[in-house]
């Protein structure tokens, strides 16, 4: 409530007065998938040349939303923050693993879709860029055997786990001690860098795979690995799927600053444009975030907390408008961002600039 209230907030949209949520959750009623497909590709168009979207490598989950009502139309799923399934949306997103940013989104799916959507987004990024992905990383459940077998014939380069059948950990407690050997993961920060690792080349639905048989790697139960990577080295492997917990990470904060588990409403079409909005924020934060010195690797609340919740005088005036931030303890850093005193073109504001400082832009306005 306490940004609906915000002048700052509705100024800066061109408004007199920012609308309610009551308002706001009715924004997507004549919003359909080719106009999220639209702006979504919109979006990409945008940021290209920012290094916000390197595009090397993706990191691949599905995320489950909450809901509560009651409705015959949602299906269950399972929602991993209780451990159980209930009726809830489920959501797939794609991160950019360099910039932890995310590129892609679908709420509109339904069960028995899931095995099919990463090569909804192969489709969409080869719309939006003109090329396949360059590295997909994922878990077990994103897709079946066949779909892996139809990565591999498009030459996608992809690490998934595979599921520990009985028959798999059996043939792993068979193995002999001689046949493992121990990899040194050169990450200074991970408690267990030095996994034994046993490799073998499988034929799975008429492709050859390679997989890769961990222990020691912080879990009681052994871990498999799936790629089709066949050249890369057995540590950049390991270290490579590691980082897809980043995605978990960034699902957290979305939950916890974004909200994406308070669901506006029960038809996956209106809440996946709630997605599209989600990746279009993450991605402007991460655009903040690369401005800011020590905060390239900052979550969106630690940066709103620190560089955006801050008070400010704004004086509107026929040329432009200023805003002159109080004294913070954060404040030099937004001086050494190389935003302050520049004017900044706003195009829903008819050119009007925007100019930011930290002094009374009556005495002190630049030249023109």
């Amino acid at each position: 409530m306490a940004l609906i209230a915000d002048e700052g907030l509705a100024l800066f949209a061109g408004l007199n007065a920012f609308p309610k949520k009551s308002y706001l959750s009715e924004y997507s009623c004549r919003i359909d998938p080719r106009k999220t497909d639209r702006f979504l590709t919109a979006w990409h168009h945008c940021i290209l040349g920012t290094k916000l979207l390197t595009g090397e490598s993706f990191n691949l989950d599905f995320h489950s939303v909450p809901f509560y009502g009651e409705d015959p139309m949602v299906e269950r799923h399972y929602v991993s923050g209780r451990s159980r399934s209930q009726p809830s949306m489920l959501v797939f997103l794609a991160q950019d693993a360099s910039s932890h940013v995310f590129c892609y989104s679908n709420a509109d799916l339904r069960k028995g879709e899931e095995a099919e959507e990463i090569f909804q987004f192969i489709d969409f990024w080869k719309r939006a860029h003109g090329k396949l992905p360059s590295h997909l990383v994922f878990d077990s459940k994103l897709t079946t055997h066949a779909g892996l077998a139809q990565l591999d014939e498009m030459n996608i380069p992809f690490i998934t786990l595979r599921r520990r059948s009985p028959k798999l950990l059996r043939e792993i407690v068979l193995l002999p001690r001689s046949a493992w050997r121990t990899v040194e993961l050169e990450v200074p920060t991970r408690k267990f860098r030095t996994p034994r690792v046993f490799e073998q080349t499988i034929s799975l639905v008429g492709r050859s795979l390679r997989q890769l048989f961990v222990l020691d790697l912080g879990h009681e139960e052994p871990t498999i690995l799936l790629t089709n990577q066949r050249h890369t080295t057995t540590k950049a492997l390991l270290t490579r799927y590691a980082q897809r917990m980043l995605i978990e990470n960034a699902l957290s904060d979305a939950v916890r600053f974004f909200h994406i588990d308070a669901l506006s409403s029960a038809v996956g079409m209106k809440v996946d444009f709630d997605m599209a909005l989600l990746v279009l924020a993450s991605g402007l934060y991460r655009l903040i975030a690369q401005r800011m010195h020590g905060y390239a690797d900052a979550q969106a609340r630690q940066i709103f907390r620190d560089l955006i919740d801050m008070p400010a005088d704004v004086t509107v005036s026929d040329k432009e408008v200023e805003v002159s931030f109080h004294r913070r303890a954060h404040l030099p850093i937004l001086l050494a961002s190389d935003l302050m005193e520049k004017r900044i073109a706003v195009p829903w504001w008819n050119g009007l600039p925007l100019r930011l400082t930290t002094y009374d832009g009556r005495q002190n306005t630049p030249p023109t």
